[in-house]
């Protein structure tokens, strides 16, 4: 049985893109009916069709060059894009339109890639939601703060997206959704023209449905080799760690990691477990220390002249948590996150 174009992986529709068996403005135009169809999920705060429609009937005029050779892509609405809006999932920027874009959108159009639109994000990337559900089941959140660009890949919307991480927000909305979130090694893509939380924390992330289009993606936005997973050379090594709060996840989330840990084992996966030292059990209390501490610098204007715009959830969650930290304490979590991060590359060495 044929697969329809809206889905096909990101890699799947470059090689038809350029062997001719498929347009440019033909994809992107199933990928816009779906979003028509499927308004209910709310995957997206700005499209415009027409503008999209241009930008693939370029790419295929333009015999569908570079590495994306046309391919349609959402951006994650605290992303700068100059030719539609960019509202931060905030009221205090409802119409803003940057005067440039984003390094990576600019990254993207360069590589053949036509911007599809803008999903939809939590407020300021932070926690308070904005609409979008889950594509596969309506009651049910798709995970934030990369709510939008998540739900639009897993639904068939577009066939990949980008995400930013300060927490989880990438890898979260990825496994809330079913598809593939790449979180690359911090400061490896470039963060220009992304609004952001925590400049010590915030890492631009890809959504997609194949490893190869992470791959495709860190092609684009680095200029290096595409170089697909090796899956011949030796079986994936696998850790399972049970974090500090491990006894906080509920019995039907413990459930699923074991066995998907018996499942990766049973089909030749190296696995073993990973145990945190004692000092880690702080883990979480310093990462959101740091996290909080810059937020409420970083946000200091929303804060300070747009108090009444901010959600509750904002202003009087991570903001006043971090302006009630004083200095010391954040240049301890900061050192105390660099011996964390020491621990965490020794291991990869490994798994």
């Amino acid at each position: 049985m044929s697969v329809r174009p809206e889905q096909l992986s990101a890699t799947e529709a470059v090689r038809r893109l350029r062997d001719g068996t498929l347009t440019a403005e033909a994809l992107t135009a199933v990928c816009l009916e779906r979003i028509a169809a499927r308004k209910e999920i709310g995957a997206w705060v700005a499209l415009d069709p027409d503008h999209a429609l241009t930008q693939a009937r370029a790419a295929d005029r333009a015999g569908r060059p570079g590495l994306l050779a046309g391919v349609p892509l959402g951006v994650k609405d605290i992303i700068d894009t100059a030719d539609l809006p960019t509202e931060y999932g905030s009221p205090i920027y409802r119409g803003n339109r940057p005067p440039a874009d984003a390094a990576c959108v600019s990254l993207t159009r360069a590589a053949g890639g036509v911007i599809l639109g803008k999903t939809v994000t939590t407020e300021l990337a932070n926690r308070h939601p904005r609409g979008t559900v889950n594509p596969h089941n309506l009651a049910h959140t798709p995970g934030g703060s990369s709510s939008g660009s998540a739900a639009a890949v897993a639904d068939f919307q577009v066939p990949i997206a980008f995400g930013t991480q300060t927490a989880g927000s990438v890898i979260r909305p990825a496994a809330y959704c079913g598809v593939i979130g790449y979180k690359p090694t911090f400061g490896h893509f470039s963060p220009g023209g992304i609004k952001l939380q925590s400049h010590s924390l915030d890492t631009l992330g890809v959504l997609c449905r194949s490893l190869e289009d992470g791959a495709l993606m860190r092609g684009v936005l680095l200029g290096a080799p595409v170089r697909p997973p090796d899956r011949e050379t030796a079986a994936p090594r696998i850790a399972v760690c049970r974090t500090p709060v491990w006894a906080d996840a509920d019995a039907a989330t413990q459930a699923l990691i074991e066995r998907t840990a018996d499942h990766l084992s049973a089909k030749g996966a190296s696995v073993r477990e990973l145990v945190f030292p004692a000092p880690f059990e702080r883990i979480l209390e310093t990462h959101g220390r740091v996290m909080d501490f810059e937020a409420a610098r970083n946000y200091a204007f929303e804060y300070d002249t747009r108090f009444s715009d901010l959600s509750p959830d904002l202003r009087d969650g991570a903001l006043a948590r971090g302006r009630a930290l004083s200095f010391d304490e954040y240049v301890e979590a900061m050192e105390a996150a660099e011996t964390f991060r020491r621990f965490t590359d020794e291991q990869f060495a490994k798994v």
